[in-house]
Parts: structure tokens; sequence; C-alpha cells
């Protein structure tokens, strides 16, 4: 594909085993298969009665729960989770963690790779600070500790707190913002349903925003198009197919924007970016700009470098 960022297919991700003690699951590691480069998504495939991760604290993590049932594990609370949940966990609040049921748990879990928040694991007693984790005295890898200090206590499931929310409590809309219902901040996952030879939205591109896309249900086209400076490099406009199991990652700053077009029977694609007040979107298709910052959209007139300059180069 054109430009930063790309496309790959899940089950062309090879998964990652990763197991010990009570935690067990099989990973793949999507977004950096597609091309991400400031966020990421991760699917995460839970042995039945098993464990994800050590309950942690870091940045805002997301997790939509794509098949299977389970327990989300929040500071010393569980709580049932189910297919079509939505889960989030804000910078820096509550430890979390989940484990699956009887069937197991698939989950999508999303997030920041360069969040400046210092993920900690408390009942392992260590923390991570880029390139390792830093210990608080000499022992194993923080998924052995964790191992060692066994599972955590599980009581009786407790009343779903507001940062869980699945899709039957929500509208059912073209465009359902699911992060900002469980009370995302930084930044946000929606399940955008694409009607046949129709588009999501205007193909447009980001200068600071990151977005990573993947198709849930249905079949269509992505479709690249290049703003005319790219375009002047030798890029074209392209069309991709896309169907369920579809990973697309659109990093900022890559002058080609992109936009879903649904297929025969439409789609439905969980479309999720970070939240940048500095973000201003170009639309090259009706050469528009959109500031996000001050909330104005504008259209402006594109000029070369050198264009009213009263000297040039010769």
């Amino acid at each position: 594909m054109t430009g930063d960022g790309g496309l790959v297919h899940w089950d062309d991700v090879e998964p990652r085993r990763l197991e010990a003690g009570h935690l067990a699951g099989s990973w793949r590691m999507l977004g950096s298969a597609a091309g991400s480069v400031r966020a990421t998504v991760n699917r995460i495939e839970i042995d039945p009665g098993r464990w994800s991760t050590p309950a942690h604290v870091e940045g805002e993590e997301i997790f939509f729960v794509v098949g299977g049932f389970g327990l989300s594990w929040q500071d010393d609370e569980v709580y049932e989770i189910r297919e079509g949940d939505c889960i989030v966990h804000r910078a820096g609040h509550e430890e979390h963690t989940l484990r699956a049921g009887d069937d197991g748990l698939d989950v999508l879990a999303y997030g920041l790779t360069n969040s400046v928040i210092t993920p900690h694991l408390p009942r392992a007693g260590v923390s991570w600070l880029f390139p390792s984790w830093v210990e608080t005295g000499a022992g194993e890898r923080p998924w052995i500790r964790e191992a060692a200090a066994g599972e955590p206590d599980v009581g009786d499931p407790a009343e779903r707190p507001a940062n869980i929310v699945n899709l039957d409590q929500l509208e059912d809309e073209r465009w359902i913002d699911l992060a900002d219902a469980a009370g995302s901040v930084d930044s946000g996952l929606n399940l955008v349903t694409i009607a046949p030879g129709k588009i999501a939205a205007p193909a447009h591109c980001h200068s600071a925003e990151e977005e990573i896309f993947v198709v849930l249900e249905g079949d269509g086209t992505l479709e690249l198009v290049p703003s005319p400076r790219s375009r002047d490099r030798g890029n074209e406009e392209q069309h991709h197919p896309v169907r369920t199991g579809h990973v697309v990652a659109r990093p900022a700053g890559t002058q080609i924007a992109h936009a879903f077009r649904g297929g025969n029977a439409g789609m439905k694609v969980l479309m999720y970016g970070v939240r940048d007040t500095n973000d201003i979107t170009y639309y090259p298709r009706s050469n528009k700009l959109a500031f996000r910052g001050v909330g104005l959209i504008a259209r402006l007139e594109p000029l070369g470098y050198w264009d009213g300059e009263p000297e040039q180069p010769d």
C-alpha cells in the first residue's frame, strides 16, 4: 500500500503464546502488523478460566469483547462481561485485568504506545520504565512473579460500573460512540455501520491523530486518496477490498486520505483514534480543512512553495 500504515488480516498475524501460572492466552499484535505508530490494537484470545495479564495500571486502554464471556477485575471487584461490551480504563485509574469464562474470552485491546503513564503491576511489585521493567528487588520477570502471587481474589460479580457498556445499552444508530459512553478521555472507539455502496465519512487524513480500523462484519472497500502534494510525488488513488477481520492503520501525517465504502451487504467497522486538539484534518476531494481545536472547517487555496515570493532560485 502507498504511504505509511497498511492493511493486514488478523488471520495472517501469527499468534504469540503467553502463559505463566493462571495467565494464559494467544496474542495477535494487529496494530504493529498493520503499521501503526502511536496507537495500537492487540487481539487477545484468553484461555477458558485463565487471565489475560497481571493486574496493572497505565495509560488509557479500551477493550472490546469480540466473543465469549468472562470477568473484568477492577480494584478487587469483578464484573461480568460478554460479547459487545466496551470497557474503558482511563489513564492512572483502576487496576485491571480480565478473566475468561468456561468457553474462553476474545477481546480487542486498544491503547497508545507512547503514553507518559508508567504501567504499574501492583501485585507483582514492578513498573514499566522503557525499555524494561523496573523491579524493587531481584526476582523473576513480571508474569512469573504474578503467577507466583496466585490468582486475584474473585467474589460474586458486582453491579457493572459506568466504564463498561454494551451495544444493547446504546441507541442503534449508524455511528455508535462506544468509548465515549464508557468515559474515555484520550481516545475514542466507534462502531460504524456502512450501508452498501456508501462511505462512512469523506476521505480524509490527519496531521496529528492516528486511527486504526477493524472490520467486524461484512465487506467493502478501503479507498486511499493522495493529497495534491502526495500526488505530485507519484502516488495515485487506490482501492483495496476488505472484509471481516481486516485491520487498517492510518498514522498521522501520511498526506494520503482514507475512506471506507460498504460492499454489497454493507459492513460494520470498529474505528479507534487518539484525540488531539492540535489536529488538522484535510479532505482532498472537497479541499476542506478542519481545525479540531477551534471547531472550524474552512476551504483554503492551495499554493506552490514559491508562489508569490519576490525571489526564486535560478
